[in-house]
């Protein structure tokens, strides 16, 4: 929307109240951007924090050759040989890039999970009308679609760096992340930073409208329960519970759930992300890990040629492998994001 500055008065010293209510729209808007980003990539940094030692395993997991027999024979070993041979630093080993992208990907997808709701709700809904639950899931998948094409150069250098190198020189040095940046962009110029971005169009879009469906889903429940318990009939007011554009005074009914509940709506959340899509995240894995070790000059695999290869060599079980562990690490770390960036809006409301 493009604004135009309106006409002074007579004596020239006021502006129409229009263009002032224009303007205060616009700062509040921008403010709220920035609460988005801000609290966003300060949740994301801390779930990173603690997810990252099971992402290491996943990825590895998941980047295993389609020759048998495998690496690892699952999570335990693999976290067992990778203790044994890099020690517990190693599971953190390539953490720089995640923790960009853990800012990057979480701001994005509340800043443009929110915007998408403004959008909704001023062509579709009048804005004193919650949006419903289908209107919140389309929200969900196109902050994630959009925050696709953020993360997928990050996770291309992570997923590079987290995978172990095959060389038989015991003093052989890892490619640090310039390294990896460099010949990426040496081998395959700019749009190779963009491999795999398919796979995570398709886990970020899908898994975003889960993730942010789920949260809004468990809080409207955990909302109706606590106005039956209150004796407060449950209202539209509180269809929309989670990371809303509401601006409202905060009533008993939408008073912020306690600790322990939004902890819970967040575990689920991160647990229905991982799950549903986790095969689109195999294949990108296996893509963006394919060239590492082996030059890079090598002709790069499609996202449905690595999935052929996948589900021919190991079938359904090979697009699961290292799910287990990735579910299991996402139920603390989704409920720490939604907790911390709750908290954070609650603080400087």
């Amino acid at each position: 929307m493009e604004l135009t500055k309106a006409p002074l008065n007579v004596e020239g010293d006021a502006e129409s109240p229009s263009h002032a209510a224009a303007l205060g729209a616009l700062s509040d808007q921008g403010k709220e951007a920035l609460k988005d980003i801000a609290f966003g990539s300060a949740a994301g940094i801390a779930g990173k924090f603690i997810e990252y030692p099971f992402d290491t395993v996943k990825v590895r997991l998941q980047s295993q050759p389609d020759h048998l027999p495998l690496r690892y024979s699952g999570p335990l070993d693999c976290f067992k040989q990778s203790l044994r041979k890099d020690g517990f630093s190693g599971l953190y080993r390539g953490i720089t890039a995640p923790l960009i992208g853990a800012a990057v990907e979480t701001s994005s997808l509340f800043f443009s999970y929110r915007l998408a709701q403004d959008l909704l709700q001023s062509t579709i809904l009048p804005p004193t009308k919650p949006l419903p639950m289908s209107a919140l899931l389309v929200c969900g998948g196109a902050s994630g679609a959009f925050t696709s094409l953020l993360l997928t150069p990050i996770e291309l250098i992570k997923c590079k760096m987290q995978v172990p190198i095959e060389t038989s020189s015991p003093i052989h040095r890892r490619p640090g992340i310039l390294s990896h940046i460099t010949s990426v962009y040496r081998h395959h110029g700019l749009a190779g930073f963009w491999h795999g971005q398919l796979g995570t169009l398709i886990r970020e879009t899908g898994g975003s409208a889960a993730w942010f469906g789920s949260y809004e889903g468990m809080s409207v429940l955990f909302r109706q329960l606590r106005d039956q318990r209150s004796s407060i009939p449950p209202t539209s007011a509180s269809a929309s519970a989670g990371p809303t554009t509401s601006a409202s005074p905060t009533t008993s009914k939408d008073a912020p759930l306690p600790i322990y509940q939004q902890m819970a709506s967040g575990a689920i959340a991160g647990m229905s992300y991982n799950f549903l899509f986790y095969p689109a995240d195999t294949i990108k894995s296996r893509m963006q890990t394919e060239e590492v070790g082996k030059g890079n000059a090598r002709a790069r695999a499609t996202f449905w040629g690595v999935g052929k290869a996948v589900w021919r060599q190991h079938g359904i079980r090979g697009m699961y492998r290292g799910c287990g562990i990735t579910v299991f690490r996402a139920a603390p770390s989704s409920a720490f994001i939604f907790t911390i960036y709750e908290a954070l809006r609650n603080a400087f409301a």
